[in-house]
């Protein structure tokens, strides 16, 4: 039988008679992470975390009726040889993987505390770069820096960098700049930083995007204009941007930004993986919903594929013992969800302090992690 053939039986069989999957979208509008009455198990190695959730009765769960239930009746058919059956052959399905593409996206708070290691993460991503493009057997990126805020405003016009961009004499809040719709949406490719420390001007990419793709002459030059956001910005949400990024917020917005005439028109693509990157210093308690949600919402943007999305988390480790921010101090009592999400909830990923001196170990492991993952990726 051959390969196409094969998949086509895998995928009736599995489509007609495979039970629908509870809390595949269990998010409502509240803010608070208490979604599931259920326990969860969690277990752990040194770089990979999975959870598997008990049954729960959240409002958002997706019962499963009578209907449902009669799937599993006498009619099933039986893929095993313990009747004494033989097994179809589906021929060879094994994973064609990414083809180097990796869809990246990056969320840098733009808090006043981040002065410190903003450069640390401009410093690290010219390695990270080559590393992806050694590890991955091809190079096909996009590379997308959220804006964690709704609004776009100069409010000191002598920051201005570029006389074609914006009028240094001009008047706040644009200060004579040229903006549009994008700059000022939530989850939408930041081209245009502004505020203390950042690019101050218009980052022009090539093909147009507010994303980098393969196209782009100068990457790490690129990969500068964008992610300098600086420290003088909106206190961010990163998961807000992040999940109105790929089209799944945790509130509904009814603006599609991966679409056609959206502000990241073509960034996510579906045989792609996806890789995040968020980096802030303080706890993540501005963004809706939690780890629980964050995670799921990601794997639905993936088809459900949990080894498609991989994330590192660059963040504050003052709940720990021993500190690298806070050496000889007592943990602070309290839940880092950043940490959260990257240790407990999602399947791929790996939390990191911002306080260490450099971030380049930590994007040459994470470089060789999504190489393994793009070896054994089946796009949707």
């Amino acid at each position: 039988m051959s390969r196409i053939t094969g998949l086509a039986v895998i995928f009736y069989l599995v489509g007609c008679h495979a039970l629908p999957l509870a809390e595949t979208t269990p998010f409502g509008s509240g803010g608070g992470e208490g979604t599931t009455s259920g326990p969860s198990t969690v277990s752990t190695d040194a770089n990979t975390s999975t959870t598997t959730a008990a049954p729960t009765t959240t409002s958002g769960a997706v019962e499963m009726s009578t209907s449902d239930a009669s799937i599993s009746g006498s009619s099933e058919p039986v893929l095993s040889s313990s009747s004494g059956g033989i097994l179809p052959d589906f021929g060879d399905v094994a994973p064609i993987g990414c083809q180097g593409k990796v869809d990246i996206i990056f969320a840098i708070s733009a808090d006043h505390t981040m002065e410190f290691a903003q450069p640390r993460l401009l410093a690290a991503f010219p390695a990270f770069a080559q590393a992806l493009e050694e590890d991955l057997g091809g190079f096909d990126l996009h590379v997308l820096v959220t804006d964690s805020s709704e609004w776009w405003a100069m409010k000191d016009c002598s920051l201005c960098q570029d006389s074609a961009d914006c009028d240094p004499n001009g008047m706040p809040d644009l200060c004579g700049a040229t903006v549009d719709e994008c700059d000022s949406t939530m989850g939408a490719g930041e081209n245009f930083p502004v505020g203390i420390g950042s690019s101050n001007r218009r980052c022009k990419l090539a093909g147009g995007h507010r994303y980098i793709t393969r196209d782009e002459p100068d990457l790490p030059a690129a990969f500068d204009c964008l992610a300098r956001v600086g420290w003088g910005g909106a206190t961010p949400a990163p998961f807000n941007s992040i999940l109105a990024a790929v089209d799944h917020p945790l509130i509904e917005t009814g603006v599609e930004l991966n679409g056609p005439g959206g502000c990241n028109e073509g960034f996510l693509r579906d045989d792609a993986l996806l890789l995040l990157v968020v980096i802030r210093d303080t706890f993540d308690q501005e963004s809706l919903g939690g780890p629980y949600q964050w995670t799921k919402a990601l794997y639905a943007v993936k088809g459900g594929d949990e080894d498609a999305v991989f994330a590192l988390v660059i963040t504050s480790d003052v709940e720990l013992s021993p500190s690298l921010c806070f050496p000889g101090e007592p943990p602070l009592a309290a839940t880092n969800r950043l940490r959260l999400f990257g240790e407990d909830y999602i399947k791929h990923g790996k939390v990191e302090s911002i306080c260490a001196p450099s971030y380049g170990v930590f994007f040459k492991e994470t470089a060789a992690q999504v190489a393994a993952l793009c070896d054994q990726f089946i796009p949707e």
